[in-house]
């Protein structure tokens, strides 16, 4: 499993557009093949940064979901959003407590 971690800033006026833009996304992004899970953060001490966790079942998966139209005109719309350069992760889960 590989798991997607995107850290967004965005200017504070712009955060109502981005949750927005994320709340009408966020079951199509499901859909994708290979997405099994996506979560979205919000840092409690600067509420202007947030963090979305994707876990895909390879990168494959997750290279054809960033490739896709669906993604392209949703990351056009997201970017002009922004306060500071996005930054991401891909990441292997190694361990898990699973007490949540």
């Amino acid at each position: 499993m590989l798991i997607r971690i995107v850290k967004l800033t965005f200017k504070p006026e712009n955060i109502a557009s981005f949750e927005s833009i994320f709340e009408s996304s966020k079951h199509t992004i499901l859909g994708f093949s290979g997405c099994n899970l996506l979560e979205l953060y919000q840092d409690i001490e600067r509420p202007n940064i947030f963090f979305t966790y994707s876990f895909w079942e390879n990168e494959s998966c997750l290279e054809a979901y960033r490739n896709s139209s669906f993604f392209k005109e949703v990351w056009q719309n997201t970017k002009t959003l922004f306060s500071e350069k996005p930054e991401a992760w891909s990441v292997n889960k190694l361990q898990s407590s699973n007490e949540f």
